[in-house]
């Protein structure tokens, strides 16, 4: 069984990046992931370079998968741990990744909201099963399994987000009769405490850099002169003022522990 789901944990990767390469490459419906994005008017959407993130998770899932399947010819499975509490979750998480891109690319933005709420919830349950941040696990479990988890789930919050958004802007969505550029605002603080609560309860500098990386993506992309709103300076102004904070609490958050030490 274990060597099932380290099996299933590599296919699953494997899956993964050919699908969401060829949704580009083909592409799937005709039209790559940005240029359906940039379909749907979302105040919340970074630049496009904030996308080549997924490089990055690739990379990291990779070597997740890797590192699980490291014992996949030996009877004793040192990673048997890991296994059992999270790979069912993760290769649900892939599954939901991949449903969405063929739902995304063939416009059904509302079925692709569920498929993304199921890759989210899945990370969500991998990451409260590892107990990161709060568990103390060797470098090598930190690299290959925490910091890919965390990067991962870090980015599908902001898709989510994204994705819960254009939903909105496609039903049309009055708002509550608030500015779309408010609500956009709003969004930005609420992630912004969470990314700080992640700090102060887990110290998790992977999520949090993803989070800045992110609201880097969006403060460019509102202030150039975008021909459909204008100059978006209040959200970029908002996106820069929640990187300050966020990282004033990951430095205090960081170094309180050494000063405390150090007295």
């Amino acid at each position: 069984m274990l060597q099932l789901l380290q099996v299933g944990n590599i296919i699953a990767v494997i899956l993964t990046i050919i699908v969401n390469g060829l949704a580009n490459i083909l592409p799937i419906g005709g039209k790559n992931t940005g240029e359906l994005s940039d379909n749907i008017p979302n105040l919340f959407v970074p630049a496009g370079i904030t996308f080549a993130i997924w490089g990055v998770i690739y990379v990291l899932i990779i070597l997740f998968a890797i590192y699980l399947a490291k014992d996949l010819f030996k009877k004793e499975k040192t990673t048997k741990p890991f296994l059992e509490k999270i790979s069912l979750f993760f290769i649900l998480a892939s599954v939901a990744n991949i449903i969405w891109i063929f739902l995304w690319h063939y416009e059904q933005v509302l079925l692709s909201l569920l498929a993304m709420l199921v890759l989210f919830v899945s990370l969500l349950v991998i990451y409260l099963r590892l107990n990161i941040g709060k568990e103390e696990v060797s470098i090598k479990e930190k690299l290959f399994i925490h910091v890919p988890i965390s990067v991962y789930i870090g980015w599908i919050t902001v898709a989510t987000i994204a994705n819960v958004t254009a939903v909105l802007v496609t039903i049309g969505w009055n708002g509550f009769g608030i500015s779309e550029e408010i609500w956009t605002m709003l969004v930005m603080i609420v992630a912004a405490i969470i990314t700080i609560l992640m700090f102060i309860k887990r110290k998790d500098c992977a999520y949090g850099a993803v989070i800045i990386w992110a609201l880097i993506g969006i403060y460019l992309k509102r202030m150039t002169d975008d021909p459909l709103y204008g100059l978006q300076t209040q959200i970029a102004y908002t996106a820069l003022i929640a990187i300050i904070i966020i990282l004033i609490v990951a430095a205090i958050t960081n170094l309180l522990p050494y000063l405390k030490n150090a007295n």
